[in-house]
């Protein structure tokens, strides 16, 4: 699937990271103990503080996350929730599924509320009840599930007029040849069009998560790099010219970071 014959302009203002205020609750909640090692660890890569400011995150908003997965986004938006007299929301597989146990520590992280998210899932709130929601990672996953315009569609109705969709994604652009859903890249132009499709305006777009040294053409895809690090299957030959080493030092993708909003 692709959208970028439709014309979107590639040339909207790139804004650096400078750009944004960085509360000092924001900053609190990223330093905090109540992040894993492992999370600080990559946090070079990611950039939580300049991309959560990128993005619009204030005090006291409801922002409600998509598949969180184990919690690297939620170990700073649920403390800094609580700290702001805000409300985090985790959108989960199923009505079973939640955060690592760590998280019902209350003192810490809150009142954590949880939503459902899934192909066929209901409302993911109250309609024009949230004020920004995060998808990290995901939309690669949707486009081949054929569940992408239902997420933009829930994402639209949850959120409030002038409330943002925050998106991190892998990008493929400028190479189109990497653009095959298999590889985990996804072209800028597509997410744009998704989200215009349901009604989003794309309000800025930042580089605070680019990696000029991801080739983007690994042999096992995205996954081939930091924190994955894919390789072959146990028994498996390599794929040609597979080199572990060359991939580590590439570190984690390049990844487009795009801010819409609600009209």
């Amino acid at each position: 699937m692709t959208f970028r014959a439709l014309g979107f302009a590639a040339a909207l203002t790139l804004l650096p990271a400078a750009a944004f205020a960085q509360d000092a609750a924001l900053t609190a909640a990223a330093k905090g103990a109540q992040r894993d090692p492992t999370s600080t660890a990559r946090d070079g890569a990611r950039r939580p503080v300049e991309s959560l400011a990128f993005w619009g995150l204030k005090p006291g908003i409801t922002v409600l996350e998509i598949s969180p997965g184990g919690g690297y986004w939620s170990e700073i938006l649920a403390p800094y929730a609580v700290a702001t007299k805000g409300r985090y929301i985790a959108a989960m597989g199923n009505p079973t599924q939640k955060l690592p146990a760590k998280f019902e520590n209350a003192a810490t992280f809150g009142p954590i509320s949880y939503t459902v998210f899934s192909r066929d899932s209901a409302a993911l709130a109250p309609a024009g009840s949230v004020d920004l929601i995060l998808t990290a990672r995901n939309i690669h996953n949707w486009i081949p599930q054929g569940t992408a315009d239902k997420a933009f569609r829930d994402f639209f109705a949850a959120l409030k007029p002038g409330g943002i969709l925050a998106v991190e994604e892998h990008r493929s652009d400028p190479l189109p040849t990497a653009e095959k859903v298999s590889t985990g890249y996804v072209h800028t132009n597509d997410i744009i069009a998704l989200a215009t499709k349901a009604g989003f305006r794309l309000d800025a777009r930042s580089e605070i998560n680019a990696n000029a040294r991801d080739t983007k053409d690994h042999p096992y895809g995205v996954w081939t790099l930091p924190p994955t690090r894919r390789g072959p299957a146990a028994g498996a030959a390599p794929a040609p010219g597979y080199d572990r080493a060359k991939y580590d030092a590439i570190g984690e993708s390049d990844r487009m970071t795009l801010r819409f909003v609600k009209p």
